[in-house]
């Protein structure tokens, strides 16, 4: 049986019986949002899904964290959070860096939570005030719509459905669009002149494939992606973290990996992204997403963060992801410097 104990994350010290009530209400929303994302564990078992046990892991994770960090209310206290890969650590301490500045206010950075489903529960629970999504992903992932390639359009209904659902703020996008690519070895792509995703399907039945766990299963995904171009691999997915993915292609345990677009070893590497020739994957501008109800606590927050719209372009988010894969940059220096190249 597995056994938990309370702490106050802030003092160390064990909540006497008196202070239980006070944080229950707080625990009951987190554990309320803990619940559909056992539904979402729930759903992929029922399928039989290689993901299943990850996602348990997954969410005993997210059940011992709400249980352990049930601290005092944070009235003057901005908790940042981000995904878990680079350039979310990156666009999280921008976020985090410019609320300091703009607004005086201390902020928390809750960084690497896991995937989308994570990030989104921690949001809706109160346990994070921001964190940088995907308009992309959004509309697909959370809200279970049919893709679209109208970058605008796909906007302006992220936006809507989020504040009528869900009341979080869809802010104006950051100034990139962080697509999903299929990347090959350069070398190999050369040689076989293959551009294209339709290209490659020619190649599918001698290779085998690298995703990340969410990948395989968003309505974004691989599914369509394989239905789309009628891929055949010869060998089943191997699943792995967004983290490893370029060293196992570089390596050739794999031959095609599903990446991002603004990627900084891409380049780096030699690598070569294929055009998504029949438009499959639909726009993903990245957007801070923020709580209404920090919004209207401290109003100066939404302002700092409408500062950055437009701001960040695809180029410049490439060259801050290859300063920490790459270069083994801290990605806090990384985005100290950019705010201050742009007067931020």
């Amino acid at each position: 049986m597995l056994r938990t104990r309370l702490h106050c994350r802030h003092h160390g010290k064990k909540l006497h019986h008196r202070d239980h009530g006070r944080h229950r209400g707080r625990k009951l929303g987190v554990l309320c949002a803990l619940r559909d994302l056992r539904d979402e564990v729930a759903l992929l078992a029922s399928r039989h899904s290689p993901l299943a046990t990850c996602c348990e892991i997954a969410l005993l994770f997210a059940l011992i964290f709400s249980l352990t960090c049930c601290g005092p209310p944070r009235l003057d206290r901005i908790v940042v959070g981000s995904k878990n890969f680079t350039e979310q650590a990156v666009l999280g301490e921008i976020i985090a860096q410019h609320i300091e500045t703009r607004t005086g206010l201390a902020v928390e950075r809750r960084f690497y939570l896991a995937g989308t489903y994570i990030c989104q529960q921690a949001i809706l629970a109160g346990r994070i005030d921001v964190y940088p999504e995907y308009t992309g992903t959004a509309l697909t992932a959370i809200l279970k719509q049919p893709a679209s390639s109208d970058a605008a359009q796909v906007y302006d209904q992220v936006r809507t459905a989020y504040a009528r659902r869900f009341a979080l703020i869809v802010t104006p996008p950051l100034g990139f669009n962080n697509t999903f690519a299929l990347v090959m070895r350069g070398d190999e792509a050369r040689r076989d002149n293959v551009k294209t995703i339709s290209q490659a399907a020619a190649y599918t039945p001698q290779w085998r494939p690298g995703f990340g766990y969410e990948f395989m299963e968003r309505p974004d995904g691989y599914q369509g992606l394989v239905k789309t171009y009628g891929l055949k691999f010869g060998a089943e997915p191997r699943i792995m973290d967004l983290g490893l993915l370029y060293k196992a292609l570089t390596s050739h345990q794999v031959d095609l990996v599903a990446g991002n677009s603004t990627d900084g070893l891409i380049s780096a590497l030699g690598l070569t992204v294929l055009d998504d020739d029949r438009h499959y994957f639909p726009p993903y501008q990245a957007v801070p997403i923020l709580r209404s109800q920090t919004a209207r606590r401290h109003p100066e927050v939404l302002k700092a963060l409408e500062d950055l719209a437009g701001t960040i372009p695809a180029q410049d988010m490439q060259r801050m992801n290859y300063a920490v894969d790459g270069q083994h940059r801290d990605a806090r220096d990384v985005a100290a410097e950019f705010l201050k190249s742009h007067g931020l």
